[in-house]
């Protein structure tokens, strides 16, 4: 592990009830012992109503791209050995809404599981609809495809997390710009509604897949190169909080606190849905150290922050 390197924790803490009630029982003896060390070194304020969420604009600003509509599929290309040149990318994954009156609810992320052959299968289905707009679809991987297409190259997209089991529509891109994609999403509604591959899933008990969402879009700044320290995110928590499961959110974060007294971290972000965090350790000088552990920050209201 190199003595640079950057962890990046999401999901540390939600605003959620359940999630606060967790935090007044969990223990982290590593982070406490950190927190004696080390001090805030950054901090990044947001809202829930960002497209991206803390992790992502700590991740971006460290990868040296900008925090809003950050191009990450076409990064991912770029790290993948792609050539993304100048073209808009982004990631596009299938979904399951519940489409009523009153919202249009995304559904858990699991309920869209695919394997390989069906997902290859369904991007065969999808294809020719997003070609005839001048939209690529590339496999990835069941879960996800890549798309590359100019109306990529400017958009502003909400990323994943933030929709899971949440009304989708005020996370909608700007529809001016996503007119195109706004009624590919339609069609591809009215398509597979009555689809023999929205049959198969239905009669083997599984939710249909009838969407898409965008997101990660944008291009690579001319010229751009990754730093040489590509920092870690760590998504562990991930899952357990989109679900709301926080006793299972409480053993993922004491494995992972676990983890800290044994990696030589030089930076640790932590970052919830709001705000993020970064801890480093104090500057040189002992007046520094001295106030640190004169008034060490407590874990429950670091993370109660975020």
């Amino acid at each position: 592990m190199s003595e640079n390197q950057h962890l990046i924790i999401s999901y540390a803490a939600t605003d959620e009830p359940g999630c606060q009630q967790a935090l007044q029982a969990l223990p982290l003896p590593n982070l406490q012992r950190l927190l004696r060390q080390w001090s805030v070194s950054a901090s990044d304020s947001g809202a829930l109503e960002d497209f991206a969420p803390p992790h992502e604009r700590v991740l971006a600003q460290a990868m040296g791209l900008p925090p809003k509509a950050t191009p990450w599929a076409a990064l991912y290309q770029l790290q993948s050995g792609q050539t993304p040149g100048d073209t808009g990318w982004a990631f596009l994954s299938p979904c399951h809404w519940q489409i009523s009156p009153d919202q249009v609810r995304m559904s858990d992320l699991s309920a869209a599981q695919m394997s390989d052959e069906e997902s290859r299968s369904l991007l065969a289905i999808m294809a020719p609809w997003f070609s005839e707009d001048g939209i690529e679809l590339v496999y990835d991987r069941p879960d996800r495809w890549l798309a590359r297409g100019e109306v990529f190259a400017q958009l502003d997209t909400a990323a994943l997390d933030r929709i899971a089991l949440r009304d989708v529509r005020p996370w909608l891109p700007d529809k001016a710009q996503a007119a195109v994609l706004q009624r590919l999403q339609t069609e591809m509604q009215m398509l597979l509604y009555t689809h023999a591959f929205s049959d198969a899933r239905e009669a083997s008990g599984r939710a249909p897949i009838n969407s898409f969402w965008v997101h990660g879009a944008g291009a690579l700044p001319a010229g751009y190169q990754p730093p040489a320290q590509t920092p870690e995110l760590n998504t562990a928590l991930r899952d357990s909080a989109l679900v709301g499961d926080w006793r299972s959110w409480q053993q993922q974060w004491q494995q992972l606190d676990a983890t800290l007294a044994s990696t030589a971290w030089s930076r640790i972000s932590l970052c919830g849905e709001k705000n993020a965090i970064t801890l480093a350790p104090p500057a040189p000088g002992w007046l520094p150290k001295i106030k640190q552990w004169l008034a060490p920050t407590k874990p429950l209201a670091l993370l109660s922050s975020l």
